[in-house]
């Protein structure tokens, strides 16, 4: 047959159209049978569903928060004005109405534009219903070969779309799946992003503004870029003119309007609850990771799950209030405690220390950068933003000076829960979720101070040690220790007093509490804290009774519970139930209660009692004489070595609370005990949170509650002088400012 055709030149050019063709088929064949991925059926296209977002609901019924992919609200065709769509269909595929998928037209177009005349800017020729198939099924490959593959898909399933959706449906489909950046899918989240008002209340120039924003989201973003979008948003209008939308005199008229936004940010790092929403997200991943291993394929992200949560987002609300209340005074006071000599503006060595530490420093010397290099980098001063208590600045700081100015903030972590089931009521991770992501509620170990010693006397009292057995306050130094001698902070005449067991635990007295250590035994305080569900391994060491272990906030609430709920032990718990979007039961959470007492009734008594007068009139009696608060409240007070970490236990009948209050770097501590100690870092956010709630007749189901009355065999017990004073001969021969020095005798081998 070639062989008829005598010009070469032209047999040729026969022979290489139809290779050419017959490759063309057999690629679109291929595509078509699923050689470069399986493409979707009709009824797999029937049967779509939006990528939902889950959302996160408190115990009284709040929409405290979502997970999401892709920030989508679907809406129906008729919530969109049909400026909007006419402003669209101008603009991106003006043909819309006349073709079924394939503008065909448009495809000539750009084949002679960019091939022959190699005008890159020539657009791609897809039709909406072409985009919608790209939307609906994201290109997961790259290179001019793979695009022409994902061009052809998007052709054959933008054909089965309008073979099964009418053009209104396709445009709502469209419409509600179509990225406008920043995360933002789907034209209810922009034009609430962007408008802060629903789709439905747009006006023209508003609509075109978004539209404009489909060709280039980031480049015609109308916030990061208002010169690029104002003149595509014209060019919009222009297109709506071109195409007898609208009239010359609206189209002229529209384009001298400027663009005000009413721009409005869905941030994860805002709103009620961050630190928490962030750890249900955590427990949420490990569901769905335990869930697909059972065959159950939930996407948290994607699924529409309906999370509800433990949380009370009354409560929360006043928590944050309160907590903000506090931490703004404390900070101040804590900047003007050090002036001029704070180790933030003074140590060198520290500075030197943060500076390594930090991630730009890391980076650059990963880099092979020399150390005057790094410097200069970290010296160089530019815009950033720093933020305080007061107000957010922007200003000319350079790196390191944002690195020491966030050095210097103090932080917190603060829990409150139900001590029957261990169900969350509040939680406050840090004080910024912004700018300090870490948690210091399931994430931080703390030492925890004087807030340990609780437990030591609880173990003393389960080993038959009576509570008005009395120990002197004598400092004493340990030989065997290597001389280690705990202080106290009190009276100057102590040497000479001897303290109730209920006296120096009210008191906090760190003599007495490593002499009730050493009586009762480290093996067998260990072995009490963890029955009453303490996991980290705690030092077998006679500092122990102080709180030199490092526990979380969350770990120590449910030992704490064990003295509220009948010597059991509960596990915190935030999620209640997961439902899928219908509303079906998915899975339900029961509490984690310890089946086994950690110790008797009589002791529990006694304890509550002993941490009762700690509120009444020990370390915590500020929360009754400078806060007014008369309450069922029992409490423990904690404040560690060099001031670091501040510690407030509060106990209600109904309630428990504890309070951390420190630095996150561990080497910068208060500067003084009288601003560090749990009384006046870590009391007063419970304090004012107490007031609050006292103050709202809704939760006087917590605040009027009353704790049991103890048994007059516990009462017997307790009824004894709290102090008894050295008699004059022992007095006589006793030096008070000299150590008593001895052995720890106790086995220290736990």
């Amino acid at each position: 047959m070639f062989k008829k055709i005598k010009n070469p030149f032209l047999r040729l050019g026969i022979i290489t159209i139809l290779i050419v063709g017959s490759g063309i088929f057999l690629l679109i064949t291929g595509i078509y049978l699923g050689a470069w991925g399986k493409l979707p059926n009709k009824r797999e296209l029937s049967d779509f569903k939006y990528q939902r977002a889950s959302e996160v609901y408190s115990t009284d019924s709040v929409l405290i928060g979502k997970y999401f992919l892709f920030d989508r609200q679907p809406i129906q065709i008729e919530m969109v004005p049909k400026n909007l769509i006419k402003a669209l269909v101008a603009i991106e595929d003006e043909r819309f109405y006349d073709h079924s998928g394939i503008d065909y037209r448009s495809l000539l177009r750009v084949a002679f534009k960019t091939i022959l005349m190699q005008d890159q800017s020539a657009g791609g020729g897809s039709t909406l219903s072409q985009q919608l198939a790209k939307n609906l099924y994201p290109r997961e490959r790259s290179g001019k070969f793979n695009l022409a593959i994902s061009k052809l898909k998007e052709m054959i399933i933008a054909s089965r779309l309008e073979s099964i959706y009418s053009k209104e449906e396709i445009l709502m489909l469209y419409l509600n799946t179509v990225s406008f950046g920043d995360n933002t899918f789907g034209i209810e989240s922009a034009s609430l992003k962007f408008f802060n008002k629903s789709a439905k209340e747009l006006e023209l120039q508003e609509s075109a503004t978004l539209v404009g924003m489909l060709k280039a989201t980031y480049g015609y973003n109308p916030r990061v870029f208002p010169k690029n979008s104002l003149h595509r948003r014209n060019l919009v209008l222009q297109s709506m003119y071109s195409n007898n939308f609208i009239s010359q005199k609206e189209t002229d008229s529209l384009k001298l309007l400027p663009l005000q936004l009413n721009y409005r940010e869905y941030d994860y790092n805002e709103g009620i609850a961050p630190y928490f929403r962030e750890e249900v997200r955590k427990q949420m991943l490990s569901w769905a990771k335990a869930q697909r291993e059972k065959g159950q394929d939930y996407n948290i992200y994607t699924s529409g799950l309906k999370i509800y949560t433990t949380l009370d987002s009354k409560m929360q609300i006043l928590a944050e209030e309160a907590m903000r209340q506090h931490m703004k005074g404390l900070q101040n006071s804590f900047e003007k405690s050090y002036g001029k000599r704070a180790p933030w503006i003074s140590d060198k060595k520290l500075i030197n220390k943060i500076i390594q530490r930090s991630e730009p420093y890391k980076k650059m010397k990963n880099e092979g950068m020399s150390e005057s290099a790094i410097m200069d980098s970290m010296n160089l001063k530019k815009e950033m933003q720093l933020s305080d208590w007061n107000e957010d600045k922007i200003g000319s700081a350079s790196t390191i000076d944002s690195l020491l100015h966030y050095l210097k903030f103090l932080n917190t972590g603060s829990l409150s829960m139900d001590p029957k089931t261990g169900a969350v009521k509040t939680w406050l991770g840090g004080i910024n979720f912004k700018h300090f992501k870490y948690d210091h509620i399931s994430q931080s170990r703390r030492q925890v101070g004087s807030a340990f010693k609780p437990i030591v006397y609880t173990a003393a009292l389960e080993n038959g040690i009576m509570p008005c057995t009395y120990f002197s306050a004598q400092e004493v130094a340990y030989k065997n220790m290597e001389g280690w001698s705990p202080s106290n902070s009190g009276k100057k005449d102590e040497a000479y007093l001897n303290y109730s067991m209920e006296q120096a635990l009210s008191n906090s007295v760190n003599t007495v509490a490593v002499k009730v250590l050493e009586k009762t035994g480290i093996p067998k305080v260990i072995q009490q804290a963890q029955r009453m569900g303490i996991t980290t391994p705690l030092p077998s060491l006679p500092s122990l009774a102080l709180g030199t272990a490092e526990i979380k906030i969350n770990e120590l609430a449910g030992a704490y519970a064990s003295f509220l709920n009948n010597g059991k032990s509960v596990t915190p718990f935030l999620i209640e139930k997961i439902t899928n979007e219908n509303g079906s039961i998915i899975e339900t959470f029961k509490p984690i209660v310890s089946k086994k007492r950690a110790f008797s009734e009589e002791t529990g008594q006694i304890m509550l009692e002993m941490m009762k007068a700690t509120v009444n009139s020990g370390t915590a009696a500020r929360i009754r004489s400078t806060y007014g608060i008369k309450n069922d409240i029992a409490g423990k007070t904690g404040t560690t070595q060099n001031n670091k970490d501040a510690w407030f236990v509060a106990l209600t009948p109904k309630l428990l609370n504890i309070t951390w209050v420190g630095l996150d770097n561990h080497e910068i501590g208060f500067s003084s005990t009288s601003l560090g100690q749990g009384a006046n870092a870590a009391l007063p956010i419970f304090a004012l949170w107490m007031q609050k709630l006292n103050a709202d007749n809704s939760f006087n189901y917590l605040t009027k509650a009353k704790f049991p009355a103890p048994s007059s065999e516990v009462m017997n017990q307790l009824d004894c002088d709290p102090v008894k004073r050295d008699g004059f001969f022992k007095r006589l021969f006793k030096n008070p400012k000299k150590k008593k020095t001895k052995d720890f005798k106790t086995d220290i081998k736990a």
